[in-house]
């Protein structure tokens, strides 16, 4: 099991991306949790295989119709958080 932090910038607030990023990973069976940050990016803590973890990231890159995701960091976690399910955070 891997962990990624990713943190998400560009018009990613007010434009569904938290609800997109948790139906993608819903989608793919991943756990962790999305939500907006003061300074106008979204974090992004999610777990599972480390392949199907890229094929996420690429989905995120593209994002909603309505964002505009300027870039993506992403940080490889050395402690992977027990979520169980993949939540909205506010």
């Amino acid at each position: 099991m891997t962990a990624f932090r990713i943190f998400v910038e560009g018009r990613v607030q007010g434009v569904g991306y938290r609800n997109f990023t948790k139906r993608v990973a819903d989608s793919y069976g991943l756990s962790g949790w999305v939500k907006n940050l003061p300074d106008g990016r979204v974090e992004v803590y999610v777990t599972g295989d480390e392949e199907v973890l890229w094929y996420f990231i690429k989905d995120l890159m593209e994002g909603p119709p309505l964002a505009d995701v300027k870039s993506i960091q992403i940080v490889k976690e050395g402690f992977v958080e027990s979520t169980g399910s993949f939540d909205i955070r506010y």
